[in-house]
């Protein structure tokens, strides 16, 4: 069977050399986003052989990192990420074109959202039962929901699937310089600067979402605290920066010792 990872790094863009990072340096980004597609499909927060994470190789955002279309979030390896070029008009023609929705998606946040380093779309069980909810906000009732009080947009105008340029560009434009959307009737979408951090955000905000639902499921008031005591834990988790970098480190230890082929 041909190795499709061949074809796919024959096919990468030419990137002026001052806009690559170093070899050691685009080794580890490739290996720590790896890494985050085997811990969401252990979480089983993956779906099929859809959705897709991506990470910008330098700061405008313009050359990526994105999954092939069609690879089990199981079995990313470093070497099967794709670089991509936003500029690029002919991407969809190309032997190795990525899923036309991840390229118009990410595709269009990384040119218009530098901020958004590291974008992760998932359609999470628990944050799509949010998405899919006349009123998706979420309301401050635990740590967890108080992490993203005041920083979740939401999409309210799903008119079918991210097809188009356009339909990115909306998704951008709703996103801003924030890090969380909430895609109604779809998924959730987040940005970070990092791959830590996005892997760190994404996976509280689905724990955020669990609560949340589990406590609408049980028909109880809930006890939702004042904004200011939301504003001061939310404020309080911003502070804590050092816990999603000890996350992926963590994340990588496990799977150094369990399924170390993602390195590869």
């Amino acid at each position: 069977m041909e190795d499709q990872s061949v074809n796919a790094i024959e096919a990468q863009p030419t990137i002026a050399p001052e806009n690559l990072p170093d070899k050691d340096t685009l080794d580890t980004m490739r290996q720590d986003l790896a890494a985050a597609f085997r811990w969401f499909a252990r979480l089983g927060m993956h779906e099929s052989v859809a959705n897709h994470f991506s990470l910008a190789v330098e700061p405008s955002g313009r050359y990526f990192l994105m999954n092939p279309r069609g690879r089990h979030f199981s079995r990313i390896r470093a070497s099967d990420l794709i670089l991509f070029d936003t500029a690029d008009a002919s991407t969809l023609d190309r032997p190795d074109a990525p899923d036309p929705t991840a390229w118009h998606i990410h595709g269009r946040i990384h040119a218009r959202c530098p901020h958004a380093r590291c974008v992760m779309h998932l359609h999470p069980r628990y944050a799509t039962a949010l998405a899919s909810l006349q009123d998706s906000r979420m309301p401050p009732i635990d740590q967890n929901t108080m992490r993203f009080f005041g920083r979740l947009a939401i999409d309210e105008g799903f008119g079918g699937m991210g097809l188009s340029d356009d339909e990115g560009d909306r998704l951008a434009g709703l996103l801003g310089s924030g890090n969380v959307l909430l895609m109604g009737n779809h998924g959730v979408l987040v940005a970070a600067d990092t791959v830590a951090a996005a892997l760190d955000e994404m996976y509280y905000f689905e724990r955020a979402c669990e609560t949340l639902m589990i406590a609408y499921a049980s028909g109880q008031p809930l006890r939702v605290v004042s904004d200011n005591v939301a504003t001061v834990t939310q404020q309080q988790w911003a502070e804590y920066g050092q816990l999603a970098i000890d996350h992926l480190a963590e994340v990588r230890a496990i799977l150094d010792v369990d399924e170390p082929d993602y390195r590869n």
